[in-house]
């Protein structure tokens, strides 16, 4: 029987083993989980981990079939990490059931609530306003302007708006119906800018 190329990765709960068989068929693959033991084959090519760093869930533990590899998730029967994936380490769970929850003296670190750290920062944040910063709000307050002006316009001075930015090329805003219904705005970009026609 062949040896298959595999390698693993791991969090505290599981480890996640890939087993690089091309083209395995899942009709044919059996895979077999014991509480330090794992068992793959398929055809010739074979792989048996014994025994286990740590002691896994069989119940748990589960595997899907791929194109280019099997990925096999072991739950660990114990938070932690092994470091690898078979070892002579003694089983810590060896005098417990697999089915007991496991006791742990370790204490977690408590996590940060990022989204709390967040809103704490946006909410200490104090709004300036226009008559101490003329340049507060950005981009936000320039559109805020031109919504509030769009919206309080009559008819004409909507028309007129609309025409002119679309015709311009966003280049120029007219609020003067008179002058833009004559004709057609011309294209006025910034000093020290050029105007160019895109072929669609």
């Amino acid at each position: 029987m062949d040896t298959i190329r595999h390698e693993f990765y791991e969090t505290d709960e599981k480890l996640t083993l890939s087993i690089f068989d091309k083209g395995a068929d899942p009709e044919l693959v059996k895979i077999h989980f014991e509480p330090r033991k794992f068992t793959y084959t398929h055809g010739e090519k074979s792989l048996v981990l014994e025994p286990l760093k740590g002691q896994i869930d069989p119940a748990k533990s589960d595997y899907s079939v791929g194109k280019v590899k099997v990925e096999v998730r072991l739950a660990k029967a114990a938070p932690g990490r092994w470091g690898a994936l078979v070892g002579d380490t003694p089983d810590p769970l060896a005098s417990f059931p697999t089915s007991a929850a496991p006791t742990t003296s370790a204490t977690r670190k408590p996590r940060k609530n990022w989204d709390g750290i967040t809103s704490e920062i946006l909410g200490s944040d104090k709004s300036v306003s226009p008559d101490q910063d003329p340049n507060a709000g950005g981009d936000a307050a320039v559109n805020e302007f031109f919504q509030k002006l769009y919206a309080d316009a009559d008819e004409d001075t909507r028309r007129a708006m609309m025409k002119s930015f679309q015709e311009s090329g966003g280049t120029t805003l007219s609020t003067n119906w008179d002058e833009v219904g004559k004709g057609r705005v011309e294209v006025k970009p910034p000093e020290g800018s050029e105007w160019k026609k895109w072929a669609a």
